[in-house]
């Protein structure tokens, strides 16, 4: 698989200059290709060629695309900030500002502050989305950048082909595709699955190999055929044949399960005509002289791609039943199937480029580019990899394309539902929703969407917001994130109102008790008297005491030994007064009320712990067992429960307790949890993760240890905050 081009200096110049000839714009590309050579002239590429042979590779087929004098340039000093420690400055002095800003755009941050490669990689990418959602020509460098390296991998180590070749596919073969490079996308997947799984690349070759010649004869005769009909007919056009690469047919065998002698369009014949209308005329007299296979006629002129793209797809048979497929399209349809955004942005003489005009240009060619940068713009993600894991699977591992009932084509991943529509049109239309009509019909939010789907949102100022249940129902990152941005927000705003609660108890105790406010209410003291209860801070206390999770009581006999001076006359005896028998503290940190002598011990069912609202069941030959209020083992058992309830005096004692997570499924993910439960210093008693039958979603039951309720409240909390968690809830064993 190599490239055997060699780019001269007047191949170069020669393309350059069939499509531009105004002196300025050629002498600023002559000026960056000798600035670049110069600037890279002692380095060496790893194939033992000058480094300046790459920069030379990325300018030619930048200037086969068409590209701008500013974008050609760019693309020969794109290494020249990152290899040669050229400042941003001297660019824009030597060149101009917008080729500045494209050259900052391309390269690379800086190392020191990640911790290892996957974290550089994800920022380097959200760097270049950023970038690329201000100026599209970044990526356009990028693509060519990373093309010519993928040409050219041989010369790296096994380690690096491998991570080079995955990163290329996953990241940089979709943005191709989505901006409609076809012939770009086609090589650089063909070159990763040369590298990635050579064996199966080989297979696949020698199949289509082996078939080439009689295939090939076959297709030459229905070419012939076709164009002498077009002919008759007076129609002015371009006929063809193109083969399918190497990845296409891999992929369709695998994800398919087809045979290789099953796929039908290994081969296509292309017809590239004048006018629409001759499309639709030309598709009427091959369907007229050959049989149309039912269910195969596609119409992206009438429905254009997200990438633009636009053609008619039939398949026919000839009269001894071979099976071709026929694609008709004029000849600017066909120049931006090849090229994309290239063909329909490329570079014109006379014509400046107006940065900010072209991107709105291309937010509304490509629906997608919009719904990307709308993204970024609401995203409130911190981590790199989470933008980048959004924009992977919301964006370019979409493949349902569904309606606004103003005509707004929304892309979405397999699986998506109304809520996902909601949230990608915006926020708060998905915050608001309260139904979902889809083609017409009223449907629950949770209905699965199809191609070719209109769908309406029904929304109110009065709905209650979103609930933990739905992030159940969305698929796509972006709505499951503005989701749990939404419940940490309501969980913070009623951590708020607890601690003011909390605040106004504590205030209260201290004027019933005659106390000396200003002195008692000192914030050091009571971040100390927090620390006895294992509370980390002033509000945590505060929190605890307005959850009741903590006695006043006890609050107030640490405060009290911490401002002995304020209390002096106080009579602290009257907190003791009265004659309640309890039982004495046991092991389990627990009472039972005017009973002596009695076993008492946790319910292993429903495991509550310090601070649950508790009931005893008595049992027969096994003493007391304390239960959470709401197990659903006690019900109906009114007749054996008992009051009970939690020690005062001890707070020390630890309670295990049960948690299911749901996820998504990913990459360390379990590494995650336990690092959390590690953070908020809970024990972690057992662990057992479980891969659902859908292969995407898992559930992971989580043991821990902890002091009360109110460090696992705070503990389910954070966990609910671990990318791709879905939901956090105690179970009953």
């Amino acid at each position: 698989m190599k490239n055997k081009l060699v780019v001269t200096d007047e191949m170069f110049f020669d393309q350059v200059r069939t499509y531009i000839s105004d002196p300025d714009s050629l002498a600023m590309i002559r000026k960056a290709y000798e600035y670049a050579r110069e600037k890279h002239k002692e380095q060496f590429r790893k194939s033992g060629e000058p480094y300046f042979v790459h920069l030379q590779n990325v300018g030619y087929i930048l200037a086969t695309l068409h590209a701008g004098p500013q974008t050609i340039s760019a693309g020969l000093l794109h290494d020249t900030m990152e290899d040669c420690n050229v400042p941003k400055e001297e660019i824009a002095r030597e060149f101009d500002m917008d080729v500045a800003n494209l050259v900052e755009g391309v390269t690379k941050i800086g190392r020191l502050a990640f911790n290892d490669d996957k974290e550089y990689e994800a920022a380097n990418h959200r760097k270049i989305f950023i970038a690329m959602a201000k100026d599209v020509r970044v990526i356009i460098i990028k693509l060519v950048d990373r093309l010519h390296n993928m040409r050219t991998l041989e010369y790296t180590s096994k380690e690096s082909q491998v991570r080079k070749a995955s990163e290329t596919l996953q990241v940089y073969c979709p943005i191709a595709h989505r901006l409609g490079f076809g012939d770009i996308k086609n090589e650089l997947e063909d070159l990763c699955f040369y590298y990635l799984d050579p064996v199966h690349y080989h297979e696949v070759a020698s199949l289509v190999e082996a078939k080439k010649r009689e295939r090939q004869r076959m297709v030459d005769k229905m070419i012939n055929e076709i164009a002498d009909m077009l002919k008759e007919h007076n129609f002015k056009f371009r006929i063809f044949g193109r083969s399918k690469h190497l990845y296409s047919i891999y992929k369709k065998m695998t994800t398919k399960n087809k045979r290789f002698d099953e796929i039908f369009d290994l081969y296509a014949i292309r017809v590239v005509t004048q006018t629409e209308l001759n499309c639709y005329e030309i598709l009427g007299y091959i369907h007229a002289k050959y049989r149309p296979m039912p269910g195969r006629l596609k119409d992206y002129i009438a429905m254009p791609k997200v990438n633009m793209y636009q053609s008619i797809h039939t398949t026919i048979l000839d009269a001894d039943g071979n099976i071709f497929e026929v694609q008709i399209r004029t000849e600017e349809m066909d120049s931006i199937a090849e090229q994309g955004i290239a063909a329909h942005w490329s570079y014109k003489e006379g014509r400046l480029y107006n940065s900010e005009k072209e991107q709105k240009e291309i937010e509304n060619k490509l629906s997608w580019y919009h719904d990307m940068i709308a993204m970024m713009d609401e995203s409130e993600l911190e981590h790199p990899s989470e933008m980048l894991n959004t924009i992977q699977k919301d964006i370019f591992e979409a493949n349902i394309y569904v309606m606004s009932p103003k005509g707004r084509v929304i892309e979405l991943p397999n699986g998506a539902t109304p809520l996902d529509f909601a949230y990608r049109i915006h926020t708060e239309v998905g915050h608001n929703a309260i139904g979902s009509i889809v083609n017409g019909a009223l449907v629950p939010l949770n209905t699965q969407l199809k191609t070719g789907d209109i769908v309406q949102i029904r929304t109110s100022k009065q709905a209650t917001g979103p609930s933990e249940d739905w992030l159940k129902i969305v698929k796509t990152s972006h709505a499951k994130n503005k989701i749990k941005n939404y419940l940490i927000k309501v969980e913070e705003e009623k951590r708020k109102e607890i601690i003011a609660k909390g605040e106004k108890i504590l205030s209260d105790e201290i004027k019933k008790r005659n106390l000396e406010e200003k002195a008692a209410f000192d914030k050091a003291s009571i971040e100390k008297v927090a620390g006895m209860f294992n509370l980390s801070s002033y509000n945590d206390l505060l929190y605890a005491i307005g959850m009741k999770s903590v006695s006043m009581v006890q609050v107030m006999e640490k405060l009290t030994n911490q401002k002995r001076s304020a209390l002096e006359g106080f009579d602290i005896s009257r907190l003791f007064r009265g004659n309640r028998r309890t039982r004495p503290a046991g092991r389990t940190g627990l009472q039972v009320e005017g009973v002596d002598n009695m076993k008492i011990s946790i319910a292993g069912c429903c495991m509550p712990v310090y601070g649950d609202e508790i009931v005893g069941y008595i049992t027969k030959g096994q003493g007391v067992k304390v239960h959470r209020r709401d197990c659903p083992n006690i019900r109906g058992q009114q007749s054996r429960l008992i009051n009970v309830r939690w020690e005062e005096d001890d707070t020390t004692k630890q309670y295990d307790c049960w948690l299911k997570i749901d996820a998504s499924d990913r990459s360390y993910l379990i590494s995650d949890i336990v690092t959390v439960v590690a953070q908020y210093k809970a024990g972690l008693m057992g662990i057992n993760s479980e891969v659902l039958p859908d292969k995407v979603n898992v559930t992971v039951d989580l043991k821990v240890r902890v002091n009360n309720s109110d460090q696992l409240h705070l503990l389910m909390t954070n966990i609910r905050k671990i990318d791709s968690v879905v939901g956090v809830e105690r179970i009953i064993k």
